[in-house]
């Protein structure tokens, strides 16, 4: 479900190209008056911008010439010299303000006679003051002699992580000692509390300190067997000299070899085969455990079973129907049509008929569980009636449009969620390119379709945008883009929510900026980078940014060469109001995009890097790649593709008839994959 430059350009405001507003305005301030400086420049003021999420910010500019002096007559006006996707502004130089990041603005100065200079700045968005400490661990129980460090972060109102320095102390130096990066010295028994400080917030955190007064330390399991990205728990346990248990100590855990990790609660993953070193250490006194790891074999061979080029328009969502026999592929970026392709024969997948509306992208398309209908997402129209468009899809292999929801969403919808609940009906669940919040939509009579619910994430709509939607049991999975991971009950229950009246269950925002610092690199500040996608499966939501430099993006859009970044993060959802990030897959080369999770197996259309499959049974931590849980890969690339030998793959479908995995690639069109079992490893 990738930008595209309908939806940069016309449905975000986003200015993939300046030079058609520069020439406009160029043409409103022409006029035949005395003759000007032959040079001048523009000033900014202020010269290095910074303003707090949520606020807003005056940037005013005025024309000088050589010497200083201001130019008669010149007129200035500001626009967005990239992507707006935190910030926006008007043509007065007000900047509003929505989320974390850097937003690049021109100032364009036009003088009588029509020449134009223009200046470029960038605006930090910075977090607002601290509002909230989370510290980590909570509390400690410590031996006498033992150090520990804790962690703090701090917080501004709108969830936004903060950098600041914190201070802390002890109530009691003689029971626990703490230094000015969090290092605690526990130093006789007795109980104390650590504060942190960071401006006017402060956290506190209870320690209380033990006599190490022992017998015996003993680490469980020992010496387990295990392949690598199996996690295994180890335990400490402390007899004291009655050969009582001490419970709840916190030990700092040790690994050795360094091929992995182990978390806090003792929770340990190894990277590759062999015998590693597991030491829980409490001060001067330890234990050791050992594990061993095989190799977690898990390679298959692909093989290529069809392919579909396609090179009028680049190639968007696929989509399988219920019946397993017919595939629909969009297109973007000027396409104005769904193909209708029968893949009986997947080895000569053959077009027999096309779905045409006024669209010019297609961004996703989704079938009715049933499979008598489908409904299709709207971006670029001409007549700017975007919404969704509702398609009979009972002759499955001949669409016919039935109907469209346009109210309030004729900015475009980027994606759609089609979920039926027996108690509620069938909704879809899609995206307001315009306003950044998410409509409910009732199709259960899909001639008739009607709104049911609005939700978003805050009031403003500066800097938000909701991507994509996962639904499963009652429960929405939307991606906001620099919002995070939001979680809503739409029927589950866990919360009371209904599709007509959404309840918010849990949030999961994290640090962009940190997170893609590299990018910067590619093509400057103001990039492309939020979350894209979500999808639950089991007590994991996998989520995957969608992340493209400056110059990538653009060329993109232009159906050039491309080269995309992003990461897929493992959301444990375990306890659903609590999401937490546990795991991770990052290509070197390449992004995250669209996924498919079937079984045991994580399928990605990774962009540049191709087509991906990971194992992910099991409990997961760590990186994904790393530990070997990667299964296959296939380069989507031809000689006669519109981009020749150029994979820009956009997702995976999984045809259960079959269970052969359906490729979308972005530059080439529609590939048929195979997984090949898997070969017995002779010793």
């Amino acid at each position: 479900m990738a930008l595209t430059s309908a939806s940069a350009e016309r449905t975000f405001g986003l200015h993939t190209s300046q030079e058609p507003m520069l020439r406009f305005l160029a043409l409103l301030a022409f006029q035949q008056q005395p003759a000007q400086p032959t040079e001048f420049h523009v000033v900014v003021t202020p010269a290095a911008p910074v303003v707090i999420v949520r606020d807003t910010l005056r940037l005013h500019a005025h024309a000088v010439d050589a010497q200083g002096r201001p130019v008669p007559n010149a007129r200035i006006s500001f626009v967005a010299a990239g992507f707006s996707f935190e910030a926006r502004v008007d043509t007065t130089g007000l900047v509003h303000s929505g989320a974390v990041g850097t937003f690049p603005v021109t100032a364009v100065a036009f003088v009588p006679g029509g020449r134009m200079v223009t200046k470029r700045v960038e605006v930090r968005i910075v977090p607002g003051p601290a509002t909230r400490i989370v510290a980590h661990p909570s509390s400690v129980k410590l031996l006498a002699g033992q150090r520990i460090q804790v962690k703090a972060t701090t917080y501004a109102a709108t969830d936004d992580k903060r950098e600041d320095r914190v201070a802390w102390t002890s109530s009691a130096p003689r029971v626990a000692q703490v230094n000015g990066v969090g290092v605690v010295t526990a130093m006789a028994a007795g109980r104390a509390t650590l504060t942190a400080r960071a401006g006017t917030v402060s956290q506190a955190i209870p320690v209380e300190v033990i006599a190490a007064d022992i017998s015996a330390i003993r680490v469980a399991p020992n010496n387990p067997t295990a392949r690598t990205g199996d996690v295994i728990r180890f335990r400490a346990m402390v007899r004291d000299r009655g050969g009582r248990e001490i419970t709840g100590l916190t030990p700092t855990w040790l690994l050795s070899p360094g091929h992995g990790a182990i978390d806090e609660d003792g929770a340990f993953v190894g990277y590759r085969s062999g015998t590693y070193q597991v030491t829980a250490s409490f001060g001067s006194r330890t234990a050791d455990a050992t594990v061993t790891l095989d190799q977690r074999n898990v390679a298959r061979s692909t093989k290529l079973v069809g392919k579909l080029l396609r090179t009028a328009f680049p190639t968007s969502e696929v989509w399988i129907h219920p019946n397993g026999r017919v595939a629909y592929l969009g297109t973007t970026m000027g396409g104005d049509r769904v193909y209708a392709i029968d893949i009986t024969n997947p080895a000569s997948p053959t077009i027999v008929d096309s779905l045409m509306v006024n669209a010019r992208s297609i961004n996703d398309i989704m079938t009715t569980p049933d499979g008598d209908y489908m409904v299709v997402t709207r971006e670029g129209a001409s007549d700017r009636r975007n919404g969704i468009v509702i398609v009979d899809t009972r002759d499955p292999l001949h669409p016919k449009q039935l109907a469209e929801f346009t109210e309030d969403v004729t900015a475009g919808v980027h994606s759609a969620f089609v979920h039926r609940q027996q108690k509620y009906g069938t909704h879809v669940y899609l995206t307001n390119d315009g306003t950044g919040a998410l409509h409910i939509v009732d199709i259960t009579d899909p001639s008739k379709p009607a709104e049911v619910a609005r939700w978003k994430p805050k009031q403003t709509t500066s800097g938000m945008m909701i991507h994509d939607i996962d639904v499963q049991d009652g429960l929405a999975y939307a991606s906001w883009w620099n919002d995070g991971l939001v979680i809503l009950d739409v029927g589950n229950g866990v919360k009371g929510g209904t599709p007509s009246k959404p309840v918010l269950v849990s949030q999961l925002k994290y640090d962009l900026d940190s997170l893609y610092q590299r990018v910067t690199l590619e093509g400057g500040a103001g990039f492309i980078r939020g979350t894209h996608t979500a999808w639950r499966h089991k007590n994991y939501v996998f989520i995957a940014d969608e992340v493209f430099g400056n110059s990538a993006a653009q060329s993109l859009f232009s159906w050039q060469p491309s080269r995309a970044y992003g990461r897929l993060q493992v959301i444990d959802v375990s306890d659903v109001t609590k999401p937490r990030s546990v795991a991770w897959y990052e290509p070197e080369y390449g992004g995250v995009h669209n996924i498919w999770v079937t079984g045991d197996t994580l399928y990605v259309g990774a962009y540049n890097a191709g087509f991906k499959a990971f194992d992910v049974s099991g409990e997961l931590r760590g990186d994904l790649f790393e530990q070997g849980r990667q299964i296959a890969e296939f380069m989507p690339m031809d000689a006669a593709a519109k981009l020749p030998n150029a994979p820009m793959t956009w997702g995976v479908v999984v045809n259960p008839r079959d269970g052969l995995a359906y490729v979308n690639d972005f530059n080439s069109g529609l590939w048929i994959l195979r997984l090949e079992p898997r070969q017995r490893v002779v010793p």
